[in-house]
């Protein structure tokens, strides 16, 4: 099987071959709008693709070695780790970072794959291990009796209350979510990505036809009298009653093939006994059914045992209320180019966290 770069022309077989969002085209055209560099590689028999994969190449301050970042990308191949640091070579890159799209249901074999191939256990991982992946592909009745009596209870709360949720794609509720996301970064202390970086992923998603925001807004004056046994169902609410109410919640939505991915959302520290959350959550689910597709994915998880005291462990509990697998991919591993600046980088990126960290206590 032959390697070689997938060419502009390419673009449609491409996205076919490719297994995740981060790996779509169109992820990588945004990624290349933050003025990263980009490379993508297929793998070929004769003229037709079989596999691709794309991954971003970053500079680092006062060095020439570069580093490279592949997530989400199929399992590695001989053929692919060969390609790949050809590449490496040409580019002054150190190292770079794989975080396959594979689940890690043959955990040991995986792993010893990979090794096989050179590659070494990361230090430390980018994109999260472990993840929820609800199946939207059953009647929304099937999906309710799965979930959890607390979180379907908190949906009708949210219903009762009058909580009104809807999905678009006008750049005035993109704002919202903006505003929303980093509130809740300042109010979680969390590093999350730029008001730039949000920009140009929306901008690039949504031309694409790939990207909206869900919002939740809400009126302290209640329109609805119903009760949490009330059947489950989206109220529409006029526009009206939209302007006069108060943004609580807001998600950015991907879809890509036939999956449904929330990776990015905020919320406000105001009237979080409506539970605006949870029906922003069940009102994703319903859109995906909507757009024909089969999966949810949730973009992350802790492992089989949190930690209650974890920080993200209120996320964790959330997410794992819906009925949704749990995940475990194979992990981080790095495909060393130069030893010597791969230990040098490490150790930096490990200073510097911990500088980032103690900031922001």
């Amino acid at each position: 099987m032959k390697v070689r770069e997938v060419t502009e022309k390419e673009k449609r077989a491409y996205d076919k071959v490719v297994c995740h969002v981060i790996q779509s085209w169109e992820w990588g055209e945004f990624r290349k709008s933050t003025g990263v560099e980009l490379v993508r590689l297929g793998e070929y028999e004769g003229k037709t693709l079989k596999r691709a994969y794309q991954f971003t190449i970053h500079s680092v301050p006062y060095i020439k070695q570069k580093i490279g970042y592949l997530p989400k990308g199929p399992m590695p191949t001989r053929q692919m780790i060969e390609g790949l640091a050809t590449i490496a070579k040409q580019k002054n890159i150190a190292y770079i970072k794989l975080e396959p799209n594979v689940e890690a249901s043959r955990l040991t074999l995986n792993a010893k794959r990979l090794t096989q191939l050179g590659l070494v256990r990361a230090k430390k991982s980018l994109f999260t291990k472990y993840n929820f992946v609800l199946d939207i592909s059953k009647s929304e009745e099937d999906i309710l009796a799965e979930m959890h009596p607390k979180t379907r209870y908190n949906i009708r709360l949210a219903q009762k209350k009058g909580v009104e949720v809807y999905d678009s794609v006008e750049d005035k509720d993109f704002e919202i979510y903006l505003k929303l996301y980093f509130e809740t970064t300042k109010r979680q202390k969390y590093f999350g990505h730029t008001q730039y970086y949000h920009r140009l992923a929306w901008e690039t998603l949504k031309k694409a036809g790939m990207a909206r925001v869900m919002i939740a807004k809400y009126s302290p004056t209640p329109d609805s009298t119903g009760s949490p046994s009330t059947p489950l169902r989206l109220r529409s609410g006029s526009l009206r009653t939209r302007n006069q109410s108060v943004p609580l919640v807001a998600w950015m939505l991907l879809d890509f093939g036939d999956t449904l991915y929330y990776p990015y959302g905020g919320s406000s520290d105001l009237h979080r006994d409506v539970m605006a959350s949870n029906l922003v959550a069940w009102e994703a689910i319903r859109l995906g059914k909507k757009l024909k597709l089969k999966s949810f994915d949730m973009w992350g998880a802790l492992g089989p045992e949190p930690d209650t005291k974890d920080p993200w462990f209120g996320f964790h509990r959330f997410k794992a209320g819906y009925g949704a697998r749990h995940v475990e991919y194979v992990g981080s591993f790095d495909l060393v180019i130069n030893p010597t600046h791969y230990k040098l980088l490490n150790t930096a990126d490990y200073i510097r966290w911990l500088i980032l960290r103690a900031t922001r206590r």
